[in-house]
């Protein structure tokens, strides 16, 4: 049975995974959305991915224990071993948080329930995060267990909120309500219905220029990881490139006319 189901919205595509009854991602799971998110961005009439979560009250609950469980059990005492060679294996989790943060689209997380660890750190992964007012736990609870957020949460959450605010979050294994989270810059809106909210913004993020905001993506989000200099040079350059598509073209011919200006 399939963990992920997709639907069209236009030009959204909405990614919805269903790990019932407790919500938690699998291997088997990550290599089914990391597959859907792939198709999504190969997919020309998609202009933005949404991601929720299928079972009532969870987004994603955490990755599942159970599999952690069995992976420490074989690693007890064994030499590691060497990266499996490409196409050996499924695209695991790893893989899927760095396509969901690499692909060109805009992808936009609704958080609908329970959000922790592993489903914390796809949703970190994600360009925008709206929460529910009700949803109760999100966070990287890990520490708690003996581990650490090994799926990008130690390098991600930095990024977002900052160090001394994402160790807090990270040693105390800490999880917090919607409403705290947007306070604390974890995720960007709360809403009544997330799932309604990013649509609506993924609607509107799918009538801007697909070049200009898959440029804006990539830059912002290599901002932090290189020296100012280098970053600068990029945007200029990648500035020339935007400007000789023809999405740039129209929309600067566009908002040459008073009404439109008057938005800006």
């Amino acid at each position: 049975m399939s963990l992920v189901s997709t639907e069209d919205r236009g030009a959204v595509r909405l990614i919805v995974y269903a790990n019932a009854p407790f919500g938690t991602m699998t291997a088997a799971g990550a290599a089914e959305m990391f597959s859907a998110v792939e198709a999504a961005g190969k997919a020309a009439s998609v202009r933005v991915i949404v991601v929720t979560g299928g079972v009532p009250g969870i987004f994603i609950r955490h990755y599942d224990v159970g599999e952690l469980s069995d992976a420490a059990e074989r690693v007890q005492g064994a030499a590691p071993r060497p990266p499996a060679p490409p196409g050996i294996r499924p695209p695991g989790f790893h893989a899927l948080t760095d396509l969901i943060a690499a692909i060109e689209k805009p992808v936009i997380a609704a958080i609908n329930g329970m959000c922790m660890g592993g489903g914390f750190e796809l949703a970190l992964a994600c360009d925008l995060r709206i929460a529910g007012d009700t949803v109760t736990a999100i966070g990287l609870p890990e520490t708690r267990i003996g581990i650490f957020p090994g799926g990008g949460g130690t390098q991600r959450l930095p990024r977002i909120i900052g160090e001394a605010r994402a160790l807090e979050m990270i040693l105390r294994g800490l999880t917090v309500a919607g409403t705290r989270a947007q306070e604390m810059g974890l995720v960007h809106e709360v809403a009544a219905d997330p799932l309604a909210r990013a649509l609506e913004i993924g609607v509107e993020l799918a009538s801007r220029g697909a070049e200009g905001l898959a440029f804006a993506k990539r830059l912002t989000r290599a901002a932090l990881d290189r020296p100012l200099a280098d970053g600068l040079a990029d945007e200029r350059k990648s500035f020339g490139a935007v400007m000789r598509t023809a999405s740039a073209r129209e929309g600067l011919r566009t908002a040459r006319q008073p009404a439109e200006i008057q938005k800006l």
